[in-house]
């Protein structure tokens, strides 16, 4: 259950930053006619509605298997990140695009900028505190890992999305700064439009990142390859293995793995002691994977193994 905390703790400091810092830019964008203080404001609107549906998404893929999902809902939190990319590109990156452009179209000066300056301030101040406590979190999970190979190789969308949320947003208020402080000093208020369409180019890289990953947790990745190497030397290391052929593994949610254990075992084993083998195999499987929620083990010879793992190549190779 840590993990399951820890990714509640990061999503609820962007919360409560986001709605605090949303409100403020609205206020400011209400005085001030930014542009570009407008799409910051719905950009933390965006992200607000984004961590209400990762907690949504982590709540239902803690439920129990049963028998319409055997093997649990873990992937529902996958499902709602890929939701969070496509909102955080059709509502965050397309409206503060739609804002830029119009504002291109009808150029009109920025009052009291300095209010402007004030909330982009503060706003640096929360999002850059929620930032922190999601990059602490994220470097304690990857190890020795970089930052992008730990991106790639995350099991947990909720972590590395408000990451890379905060990240947008402290890019986004950059540019914003940038925008307004450039319309005043050269008197240029189109320079506030185009640091619209800035954010909204931000918006939509993140937003593409994020879909990638999604999409990939969703329709089926690979468990960590130490998962898949743990497995094997296990199983070899039984007295009733004659040979560990391969492990088959499929992420089903954060903290959910199935796997599946090709292996061919003594041929001097009863039935019995071959099910004793197995159970043996599994229980010491799930007590160095507690994220192990189903392991099937196929009685199978090194041939007929590496034989149906040529076929399988070729008929992906035709694809």
């Amino acid at each position: 259950m840590p993990e399951w905390s820890g990714s509640r703790a990061v999503i609820y400091a962007a919360l409560a930053g986001n709605l605090l810092i949303a409100m403020s830019k609205f206020a400011a964008a209400a005085f001030s006619g930014s542009s570009a203080m407008w799409s910051e404001g719905v950009h933390s609107l965006v992200d607000s509605v984004n961590e209400l549906l990762l907690l949504y998404g982590i709540h239902r893929a803690k439920a129990p298997p049963d028998q319409t999902h055997p093997f649990g809902y873990g992937r529902e939190l996958y499902f709602w990140s890929f939701i969070v990319a496509l909102l955080v590109l059709a509502v965050g990156a397309g409206v503060s695009l739609f804002e830029g452009v119009m504002h291109l179209r009808t150029v009109t000066p920025i009052e009291n900028p300095w209010i402007s300056y004030v909330v982009l301030g503060i706003s640096v101040v929360f999002e850059g505190g929620s930032w922190s406590i999601a990059l602490r979190e994220f470097r304690a999970r990857k190890g020795r890992l970089g930052y992008f190979e730990a991106f790639r190789q995350s099991k947990d969308p909720s972590m590395f999305t408000v990451l890379l949320e905060d990240s947008a947003a402290l890019i986004g208020l950059l540019i914003a700064f940038a925008g307004i402080l450039g319309a005043q000093v050269f008197d240029a208020p189109w320079l506030d439009g185009t640091a619209s369409i800035g954010i909204a180019a931000v918006l939509a890289i993140s937003a593409m990142l994020l879909a990638r990953e999604s999409k990939g947790l969703l329709i089926g990745e690979l468990a960590h390859p130490r998962v898949r190497e743990s497995i094997l030397a296990i199983a070899q290391g039984d007295a009733g293995v004659r040979k560990a052929n391969g492990v088959l593994t499929m992420q089903m949610g954060p903290n959910q793995v199935v796997v599946a254990l090709s292996a061919e075992f003594e041929d001097a084993l009863t039935i019995p002691e071959v099910e004793d083998c197995i159970n043996r195999i599994e229980n010491a499987a799930r007590e160095a994977h507690a994220e192990i929620i189903a392991l099937f083990i196929k009685p199978q010879t090194a041939e007929t193994w590496r034989e149906r793992r040529k076929i399988r190549e070729r008929e992906i190779d035709a694809l």
